[in-house]
Formats: C-alpha cells, structure tokens, sequence
C-alpha cells in the first residue's frame, strides 16, 4: 500500500493493493478502529464540511477507511448522503490532485510518487478523447460526447454548450477546466456501486458509526443547497397538497403548514408564497404572512422545515407514494425526495416556476 495510493483511493491500482494485502472488510471493522474512526470521519466531514478531513499519518490506516466510509454511506443509504460523500471525495481529490500537477519542480522532486496527467486521464478513459493543442489559449480539446457525460447539468451557463465554440467535434478547455472535468469523473467513480450489499456481519460491527452519522444527517439543514422551483419533481405529497392549494381547496392546519415550510425551504418568498394561497378560502394576507414568516424563523426564534415522511404519515397528508418513496429515499424526508429527483433531472430542462410563463388562469405552463 503506497501514499498515492491513500491520497486517491479511488485508482484501480488502490483497489488492487488492497486485494493483494488480502484485506477481509469482516475482520477490518472489527479489528482496526483506527480505519473505522476515519472511515466515520471520512464519512461526517463530507456531510457537514464537503471534504473528508485531513489524511491520517498511517498510509494503510487512509487507505482502509476508503472502503469503511463506502459501507457507512451504504448503510445508512440516504440519496443526499450519498451524493454529498461522493462530492466531497472528489472535491478532496481535485484539490490534491490540482496542486500536485500545478506545483514547482522543486516541490514534485520531493514526492516519492506524484500523480501524472496522462495516467490520471488513462484512469478515467478520458486520455483517447482529451487532446492537448499546443500553442493555443485552450490548452486541450475534448470530444463533444465526452464533454457532454461529464458536464450535463453540473455547472453554470458557461458550460453549456451552445456558449461554446465547438469544431470538428471539439470543445476546446484550458488546463483548469481540464481538472474539473477529471473531477467529475471522480465522483462518478465513487458513486458507482452505491449503496453496497453489505452483509449482516460487518453491517452489526458499524451499528453505532451508522447511527451516529444518522444523527448528523437529522441535525443538518437539508435545504441549504436548494433554491429551484419545479413542481413536476415535487414528492407527492407536496404536488398533492399545492394541487389543492391551486384549485382553492380548504386545508388543514397541518397541511398548510407543511406545504408552506415545504415551499418555504426550497427558496420561495414570502410574497411569492402569499401570493399562492390567495385562492384558498378564508384567506386572510396578514395572516398568511405572519405564519410563513413564522416558519422562515423571521418571527419566530426557530426555522422550521417541512415535515418528514413519518409525520407526513400521521397526519394523513402521505398520499399516492411511488417507487422513489419506498425504495431510494426510504420514506425519510420530501426534500430528500426533491433532492434526488433535481439531481437526476437534466439541468437545461429544468424551468424554475417563478420563472416560467403562466397561463391565463394564473398556473405554471
């Protein structure tokens, strides 16, 4: 097992050092805590910081706690931890592996083994579709399928790829655009197999660890990355409830409030929200207002969020489950459910409703 190894421990030739140690996952957890702890560590800190910490001092004990995280993540399988740790590992990848390329001469003569461009695009099956151009300001060219794979959905307008040039089926990047490229094939790396079968054995020996970063994951703000409004990939609870909401329909308490601390967390305004419930009987504007500025937590001492599956449950406003429901997010929380659905969505085709044109009658078209 090498340092390079346990700097990316996503390399094919990461896994294959630890298939040659004949490393068994059973006895790991149950005899190295110090791969647990970071495995655990690996594991919080993408959650709440977007990284997975710094290295251990131990090359193999780094190395180990790659395979643990993946069977904490599994365990818990909560589609925002997942998507979380797969980001941060790959954030933790590009940073490392940016300032190791861009580094001085001086400073590469000090590692025993670095990490070379070629062979990182080899990794990735990018280096047939990645050509360097030489004296150019776009330093590379990627072919047009492969720019699409790794881009789709992932960033802002200036990749799309109607604001690019595009030649003989090229894109042309420079460097650092390059290594975000590569980044994304790393997360796409260590997403893949996702949630893992895990077997009773080891799942018994990472009960209290799974459980811990369940607490984490119940104390964060699931809704600090959301600011979209596309009311086709609601859960169905939420279109249910906004469907009534639309054809004036009376709610109860209950309801309302969870479709107001619903819409509320994915980045609607007060107004914008008033402005719904207009239609609603025995609306009153200072009312409504006062509550959903309640639930922001601008009149009140705490923000709330929306309600999740389980009280959704017992107030009866669970309706019209579906697979997404039952068998990805695990009847958790309706943002998890909006959450994966955005994630899956093609951005392009998204269309925010507060920036959509509505029809006659005052509905999204």
């Amino acid at each position: 097992m090498k340092a390079l190894h346990a700097r990316y421990p996503f390399l094919s030739a990461a896994r294959e050092a630890v298939e040659t140690a004949g490393v068994d996952l059973a006895e790991l957890v149950a005899s190295d805590s110090a791969a647990v702890e970071r495995g655990l560590e690996r594991v919080e800190w993408a959650v709440t910081e977007g990284t997975v910490g710094e290295p251990h001092r131990r090359t193999r004990v780094e190395l180990l706690s790659y395979p643990v995280a993946r069977v904490l993540v599994s365990l818990v399988d909560e589609h925002i931890l997942l998507r979380r740790y797969a980001r941060a590992e790959a954030a933790t990848a590009y940073d490392r592996f940016s300032e190791e390329l861009t580094a001085t001469a001086e400073f590469q003569s000090t590692r025993t083994e670095r990490l070379d461009l070629g062979d990182l695009l080899a990794e990735f099956d990018l280096a047939g579709h990645v050509h360097a151009v030489a004296g150019e300001d776009e330093a590379y060219r990627v072919d047009v399928g492969t720019y699409l794979e790794h881009t789709a959905g992932q960033w802002g307008d200036e990749w799309r790829l109607v604001n690019r040039p595009l030649a003989d089926g090229q894109v042309p990047i420079d460097e650092d655009e390059l290594l975000l490229l590569v980044r994304q094939a790393v997360r796409r790396r260590v997403e893949d197999g996702l949630p893992l079968s895990v077997p009773d054995a080891i799942a018994t020996e990472l009960d209290e660890e799974a459980e811990h970063v369940r607490d984490v994951l119940a104390d964060l703000d699931l809704t600090r990355d959301i600011d979209t409004v596309v009311p086709d990939l609601f859960p169905p609870c939420m279109r249910h409830l906004l469907d009534k909401v639309q054809k004036g329909e009376h709610l109860e308490h209950h309801s309302r409030f969870a479709i107001a601390a619903f819409l509320t967390s994915i980045g609607m305004t007060t107004d914008e929200i008033v402005e719904l419930f207009q239609v609603n009987p025995g609306f009153g504007e200072e009312a409504t207002r006062y509550q959903v500025d309640h639930i922001r937590g601008e009149t009140s001492p705490t923000e709330y969020s929306a309600p999740a599956c389980a009280t959704m449950q017992s107030y009866g406003d669970c309706v019209n489950k579906d697979d997404i429901c039952e068998d990805v997010i695990n009847e958790s929380h309706p943002l998890n459910y909006y959450e994966h659905r955005l994630e899956d969505a093609d951005e392009e085709e998204l269309v925010d409703w507060r920036e959509g044109d509505e029809d006659e009658d005052g509905d999204a078209a």
